[in-house]
């Protein structure tokens, strides 16, 4: 099977056409060559796969027919990456956390009421002389003599 197909089937990426491109970029190898989209991939292959900045591994152990489902992965490859690429990639999610908490940022419109209703509205919902809130007399015809 080839290589693109491969890493589609498994979902290690959505789209058959992400993977080559993917391969395009030299970010998929077997062994120590970089592979393109045609290249037959067979049992027993170890390819090594640079995504999200971590370098990930994973061993052919049989070739699936066509795409599967997510629980039956672990049947057809077995990662074999080193665990320190998944504590790189953990410490990155953490200092990510860091700059922005999740939930901070720009309040929600149920935000914004909550406030509204905490801090409370000055003007009274019944004030209806809007005359007299803008500062307007009713000498208007007046001044345009």
């Amino acid at each position: 099977m080839r290589i693109d197909k491969f890493l589609w089937s498994i979902r290690f990426y959505k789209t058959r056409s992400i993977a080559a491109e993917e391969i395009k970029k030299n970010r998929v190898s077997i062994g120590t060559s970089a592979v393109k989209s045609s290249k037959e991939v067979k049992e027993g292959d170890i390819i090594k796969i640079r995504k999200n900045q971590i370098d990930y591994k994973i061993k052919v152990i049989q070739i699936p027919k066509s795409r599967i489902g997510a629980k039956l992965v672990s049947l057809h490859i077995q990662d074999v990456t080193d665990k320190e690429q998944y504590e790189l990639l953990k410490l990155r999610k953490m200092s990510q956390d860091y700059y922005r908490n999740k939930g901070e940022g720009r309040p929600t419109k149920k935000d914004r009421r909550d406030m509204d209703d905490y801090v409370g509205n000055d003007i009274d919902a019944d004030f209806t002389d809007w005359d007299d809130f803008f500062g307007e007399t009713g000498d208007e015809s007046e001044s345009e003599d």
